[in-house]
């Protein structure tokens, strides 16, 4: 008797997907921080800074997320974690565009939803990094 299984493929993100995305950590890290910093200080240098930074992680996490749709269509099975991988990067991509917007505005009125906009964008491309530069399985049950 002989018993078949499938194997299991593991896809790890080619050299510059993983460089994009773990860019996106500290950029957006270093926005929520700027934001912490803007919130204690009333500087309005530090909301500049949380601008710029937010636009950096928007470029990094963008092509990322560019890399990761074209190995999901290259995938042969488009389920399970490598879509929820893309999944969140987009809603990360999404949540952060919706960040630069608001910090676009004026002074103390980016506070405080620039900042928890912050807080959960920075959460979410931690999870996101940690999701797409652990082993993507495209086959079995895991």
């Amino acid at each position: 008797m002989t018993v078949t299984t499938q194997p299991d493929y593991r896809c790890t993100p080619s050299p510059l997907h993983a460089i994009l995305l773990a860019g996106t950590v500290p950029l957006f890290l270093g926005a929520l921080l700027s934001d912490i910093a803007y919130y204690n200080s009333f500087q309005i240098q530090w909301t500049n800074f949380a601008a710029w930074l937010i636009a950096g992680g928007l470029l990094f996490a963008g092509l990322a997320l560019l890399f990761a749709l074209a190995n999901l269509i290259r995938a042969d099975r488009k389920a399970g974690r490598p879509v929820m991988y893309l999944v969140l990067l987009l809603v990360t991509w999404v949540l952060g565009l919706v960040n630069a917007f608001e910090h676009a505005k004026d002074a103390w009125a980016v506070m405080p939803s620039g900042l928890v906009l912050s807080v959960i964008v920075s959460v979410l491309a931690v999870i996101t990094a940690w999701l797409g530069l652990s082993n993507l399985r495209s086959g079995g049950a895991r």
